[in-house]
């Protein structure tokens, strides 16, 4: 009796002590504990630590194990727990704490220590060391998954649970800005970040780095990995406003996520995070209030004296910039049927020119707005406004932008104070996401920079496959990342130029 109640109580608290049975000693459990006879049970092929960590039966966070043998997950390993009850059901004997990365042998509750089970809570916790990330970008070497199948760590499919394609690319676009990745791969970097009681949005950050350790894992099990849980922080950290159940828009979720991220990693207007380090540029922004187009020529006239009407200039971040796309011919004839419109990434750059006006309407006003880069960032963002919306329905702007994949030269759009200062001015192509088919029904895609090999890949899902760089300016490139060169490449491409 006084063991049932013992084993019950052992169920209710934490359970990482080792619980001694009555009538075997301490060394007899360690000594067991190196010859566990059950480890060729274990099936390593249906372990998936990709998914929440909950009960199987009573949908508990707290205290859950992985049966080893069937990848299920039960609370508890005390007498009546359910990871107890499916030891003896089944003879499933081998279990992994979740949380404290412990191996035990059900029902006889000893721990297990063995040196050959270190892979499994490497898939389970990856981690990194400062010699391993300062490699990753210099090797290209494939690596086997336990399944079989060969991948390149960084370059790996995301599972889409139901319709999460649109935060699939955005999260592999992250995943290969190397300074970004670095950070995340070692979680010191974020571990000791204060939140106020009670914030959520850290959850972020712990998800988005076991996501990149996942994706940049050399040791997985298999060749792809579910973004379930990073999603689910998704969900909750948004308020809903993006799901894995509904088509979103990966500019917006983009846009929310560079910013929930700065937040929750303790960033502010004035003290940077990361992601300010790695994105954020400024701009000079010219504006001139319009007089109402209905009024009399002589009335706007005494109005564009007054001083409300007058150009006024303002400095703002940017952490991406907004491309214009020219309106698509709303009419063709027989010929232009098959023509898809084109234009030249410099023409619909030629928006932060400083001398290009474009006019912008509110509800009650109307501005004439230009654009002056004034900081360029490491790493650029270009979002392609390839979507309007009105009341009734979304319209797709299918024109494809001509790009060249390396040596963009951004240094006529900075101001002439910025040009003397710059450390360079060069950008190459890591990253491109696609956008398919029509505003409401399309599927994204993305082109990534393997930096190891120099290769480019095509990442759908779970697809994964090479590309060449020439096929990349085809598509209806939406968002885009862009690396800047160092300024010795920059410097040297400039003399041989």
């Amino acid at each position: 009796m006084v063991s049932v109640k013992r084993e019950r109580q052992i169920d209710v608290e934490e359970e990482d002590e080792v619980p001694k049975k009555m009538g075997r000693s301490q060394n007899e459990d360690d000594h067991r504990s190196r010859h566990c006879p059950y480890l060729d049970t274990i099936n390593r092929s249906v372990l998936d630590f990709d998914f929440e960590k909950l009960c199987s039966i009573s949908l508990s966070h707290i205290n859950v194990y992985a049966c080893l043998i069937c990848g299920k997950y039960f609370q508890g390993r005390g007498l009546k727990s359910h990871a107890y009850t499916h030891s003896v059901q089944f003879a499933h004997h081998v279990f992994l704490n979740l949380h404290t990365l412990k191996f035990y042998c059900l029902p006889d509750n000893y721990e297990i220590i063995d040196s050959s089970l270190e892979d499994i809570t490497y898939v389970l916790k990856p981690t990194f060391t400062s010699q391993h990330i300062a490699s990753l970008d210099k090797q290209g070497k494939l690596y086997r998954a336990y399944d079989g199948t060969t991948y390149l760590p960084g370059i790996v499919g995301l599972n889409n649970i139901k319709a999460n394609d649109y935060t699939n690319v955005v999260l592999q676009a992250l995943s290969n800005v190397p300074p970004l990745r670095n950070y995340f791969l070692e979680e010191e970097n974020y571990r000791g970040i204060r939140r106020p009681p009670g914030d959520i949005m850290f959850l972020l950050v712990q998800r988005f780095g076991e996501l990149m350790r996942k994706l940049w894992n050399p040791r997985n099990f298999k060749a792809h990995v579910s973004p379930h849980e990073m999603l689910q922080a998704v969900v909750l950290c948004s308020k809903k406003t993006f799901q894995i159940t509904k088509q979103g828009d990966a500019v917006d979720f983009l846009s929310w996520f560079l910013n929930a991220l700065h937040g929750a990693l303790g960033g502010t207007k004035k003290k940077p995070s990361i992601v300010t380090e790695v994105f954020q540029g400024s701009m000079r922004i010219f504006s001139k209030k319009l007089p109402h187009p209905d009024l009399p020529v002589e009335e706007k006239e005494a109005m564009l004296i007054r001083e409300e009407y007058q150009e006024k200039m303002s400095e703002s971040p940017f952490l991406y910039l907004t491309l214009d796309l020219p309106t698509a011919p709303l009419y063709k004839d027989e010929k232009e049927q098959l023509i898809i419109p084109q234009v030249p990434l410099f023409t619909i750059l030629a928006k932060f020119n400083g001398i290009m006006e474009k006019e912008y309407k509110t509800y009650k006003e109307n501005f004439l707005k230009r654009f002056q880069l004034t900081k360029l960032p490491p790493y650029l963002i270009f979002c392609i406004k390839r979507f309007t919306k009105n009341n009734f329905f979304v319209e797709k702007n299918p024109t494809i932008v001509n790009f060249p994949v390396t040596n963009v030269d951004l240094r006529e759009y900075l101001t002439e104070e910025a040009q003397a200062t710059a450390r360079s001015t060069t950008y190459d192509l890591v990253a491109n996401v696609v956008h398919d088919g029509k505003p409401s029904e399309g599927a994204y895609r993305i082109h990534v920079l393997h930096h190891g090999t120099g290769k480019w890949y095509e990442l759908q899902d779970l697809q994964v496959m090479d590309i060449l760089p020439q096929m990349i300016t085809l598509s209806e490139a939406y968002i885009q990342i862009w690396k800047m060169r160092d300024p010795e490449d920059d410097a040297a491409n400039r003399t041989g130029a």
